[in-house]
């Protein structure tokens, strides 16, 4: 490590600190930068990455680490490290620059900027040589062509302005044709063999399949439904999902989820585990079953703080080399499991020869059913032989060098892990997983809520960034949640809260959408309103969900109408692109068909609340409580000794029943 500190060393990111030691003399995004920046009339370098990600390491170690280029850096410029995952604010409106000046985009990000900030150049990952050629090429272009310099800033400016061009409509009549049109586009576009989107690399879309299987099933559809469960078995059983330890890497580097990028994040896990729960109260298969429990114990047991909120993510390299923790060899098998290793190796593909880069990612080639008949194999005795194969791996796995882990919690990702442990229980009925859901909406509600406003960090009792509109929309989504899985009423309170705070600091009244920035917060060279949804669904198509859902709770006409209305941002583009509008697309059904708000009323309501909550009723609202509480459809509703279940939709109810059976029959 060098001795040079420079003032990335004050920051919590554990990504910023990685590079406190650089001889670049980096600075975190803030006024001292950009004021410095103005008065030395200096470019501005913003070279933004995270902590997980492969290529932003192998640039510091080639550059950033390099004293001939930080001199070129220092003396030219003014060079701001962000972290991605801290600033979604910042990597966005200079990812969209890249997507103008080059057509592409991906992490390291690296922008050179104009003293006020506007982007002129951009790339991604850059070898040192091509880096410096950048380096001294940009330059030279704003020394020797200051005018040009100023009208490609300009042009670029616009560019990435006519991006962020929304506005909301009246709302249209819904037409369930047009719906039908959008699904069968994006499931013609899903890999039959395989799951997910048709392509070289693959990436899991948790809440998109969620979607989907809605649609699906609503739709009668089996095709959409098959592909959705295609997807989910060819993950669960491909080396996307870590096999020994549970889990879910980024994405897949191949076609077949084999091969992952190996790095952990929350967000996919969270999501993740609602797309499964879902899909396991649709089916009961024993593998989705499977693969929530293990996840939600690989989430517990490594990204997961004393105070109940969870860490960011877990790196990809381990002693500088991509996916070293996670691979094996055939004869480190061969030791750990001495006989029993035959079968064992077969099942997981491992090979001498290795099944990539000499090295064993493990994943199931056949089903163990169809293993085993093949084999001649007894079943039950085959399934203990692989858990104690894979205990052993995992104790083995334990004594190697770990992974690197980023220990920053984020409000956003920390909501989808709320909502994928509320989805967990209602489909499991474990209390475990309620339990850890109400700890972590405590800490977000009491730690990064200060009555004002959510703020978007937390390390070591420290929180620097205001909330994003992602950050009010994932935990408002969380918080009706968790009044789902506990009938109680303070979450909707929580929740109503968050959205009033959402409408007062972030609601831009021409577009009639929500920006992404909170209004009082510092702006960046262009203001971003957001509307497509990629790996987590964008900030203003969860609103609207959320708007439409609390809209039914708290009879709020105005919300239900703003839901509506947001949708007309986006119909155009969903009704061509649902896959990457998925939330709208949802939003789209729900309206279509109006949902049935069951309200369960009595002193037994937790446990008919539970025995529903584990039916597949993806357009049903439950809610109610042992008295009558303060929600509109719960009065008058209560009798004496009795409890009631009240399926009501278009707010008219049908006569109360008293089993379950009996309410999924009216809602059939």
């Amino acid at each position: 490590m060098s001795d040079h500190t420079n003032e990335l060393i004050h920051e919590t990111s554990p990504y910023l600190l990685q590079h406190a030691h650089n001889p670049v003399d980096w600075y975190p995004w803030g006024d001292k930068a950009l004021k410095k920046a103005q008065k030395e009339n200096k470019l501005i370098i913003v070279s933004v990455g995270y902590a997980a990600c492969h290529w932003c390491h192998v640039m510091e170690h080639e550059s950033f680490e390099d004293s001939t280029v930080a001199n070129l850096m220092n003396k030219y410029y003014v060079s701001i490290k962000v972290d991605r995952e801290e600033r979604p604010d910042i990597d966005q409106v200079y990812m969209d620059a890249a997507q103008v000046i080059s057509g592409q985009g991906g992490w390291p990000l690296n922008v050179i900027c104009l003293p006020d900030g506007r982007p002129i150049y951009a790339g991604t990952y850059f070898p040192k040589k091509n880096w410096m050629e950048v380096l001294q090429g940009v330059w030279d272009f704003n020394k020797n062509n200051p005018d040009k310099a100023l009208e490609q800033a300009q042009k670029v400016q616009d560019g990435v302005s006519q991006m962020s061009l929304l506005k909301v409509g009246d709302p249209s009549d819904f037409d369930a044709q047009k719906l039908e049109q959008a699904a069968t586009d994006w499931i013609n576009s899903m890999d039959e063999k395989k799951g997910g989107r048709r392509g070289n690399i693959k990436f899991p879309m948790p809440a998109s399949l969620m979607a989907l299987l809605h649609y699906s099933t609503e739709y009668e559809n089996e095709k959409g439904e098959q592909a959705v469960f295609t997807t989910l078995d060819q993950m669960a059983y491909g080396g996307i999902y870590d096999q020994v330890g549970g889990g879910f890497a980024r994405y897949s580097t191949d076609p077949n989820w084999h091969v992952p990028h190996f790095e952990k994040m929350l967000y996919d896990n969270g999501q993740l585990l609602s797309v499964y729960a879902e899909a396991y109260k649709r089916t009961q298969k024993p593998l989705y079953k499977q693969v929530i429990e293990v996840t939600i114990a690989f989430c517990n047991r490594e990204l997961r703080e004393r105070s109940g909120a969870y860490y960011s993510s877990l790196d990809a390299d381990s002693e500088g080399e991509e996916g070293k923790f996670y691979v094996w060899r055939k004869q480190e098998v061969d030791k750990l499991l001495g006989p029993d290793a035959e079968y064992f190796e077969e099942y997981y593909d491992i090979t001498s020869s290795g099944n990539w880069e000499f090295k064993n990612v493990l994943r199931i080639r056949r089903e163990m059913d169809t293993f085993c008949e093949e084999r001649k194999l007894d079943k039950d005795s085959f399934e203990v032989l692989i858990n104690e194969g894979k205990q052993k791996l995992f104790m083995a796995r334990e004594q190697r060098v770990r992974p690197g882990l980023d220990d920053k919690t984020l409000t956003e990702w920390n909501a989808l892990m709320i909502a994928g442990l509320c989805d967990a229980y209602e489909a499991l009925g474990d209390s475990r997983y309620r339990k850890d859901a109400l700890t972590t909406g405590s800490f977000i509600w009491d730690i990064l809520w200060d009555g004002e406003r959510l703020h978007r960090n937390y390390k070591e009792g420290k929180v620097s960034i205001n909330g994003f509109i992602d950050d009010y929309a994932a935990t408002i989504q969380a918080f009706i949640k968790l009044y789902q899985v506990t009938f109680d009423e303070e979450w909707l309170t929580r929740a109503n809260i968050l959205t009033k705070t959402s409408f007062k600091n972030f609601f831009d009244h021409e577009s009639g959408l929500f920006r992404f920035k909170s209004a009082d917060d510092e702006q960046l060279y262009v203001s971003k309103i957001s509307i497509e949804d990629n790996v987590i669904p964008s900030g203003n198509s969860t609103m609207a969900l959320n708007l439409f859902v609390l809209g039914h709770y708290l009879y709020n006409e105005e919300y239900l109408k703003h839901a509506r209305a947001m949708l007309t941002s986006a119909e155009s583009y969903m009704l061509q692109q649902a896959a990457f509008f998925y939330n709208w697309f949802e939003l789209y059904r729900r309206l279509l068909h109006e949902p049935y708000e069951v309200a369960i009323v009595g002193e037994k309501a937790e446990h008919l609340r539970m025995q529903l909550a584990k039916e597949y009723q993806p357009n049903s609202l439950l809610l109610g409580g042992q008295t009558e509480g303060s929600l509109e459809l719960l009065k008058m509703k209560l009798v004496s000794g009795k409890t009631m279940i009240y399926a009501c939709r278009n707010k008219t109810c049908q006569l109360p029943v008293s089993t379950v059976e009996e309410a999924l029959n009216q809602m059939r």
